[in-house]
């Protein structure tokens, strides 16, 4: 991974996106700041995506066991105290 400024990357845009697509990330920085990054397709599809909860479809009946209500506050207390 190699770090830009905002102006280099203006200047070199298309080394930059030939970096990109041999997989290499470049960092953009505004004032020695990171701001964000030029990172390959098949790395942002890796992380860039939430996986679909379509296979996760159910009623969710006994994931908080037979009282939710109480099964909720315990979690909430547990939280609090964290």
């Amino acid at each position: 991974m190699q770090r830009k400024s905002a102006k280099e990357v203006r200047k070199h845009f298309a080394q930059l996106l030939d970096a990109a697509e041999n997989g290499t990330a470049t960092i953009v920085t505004h004032w020695g700041r990171p701001i964000a990054v030029l990172v390959p397709i098949a790395a942002y599809n890796l992380v860039g995506r939430q996986p679909s909860l379509l296979p996760l479809a159910g009623t969710g009946r006994g994931l908080w066991t037979r009282n939710s209500t109480k099964a909720i506050r315990k979690l909430r207390d547990e939280w609090e105290r964290g």
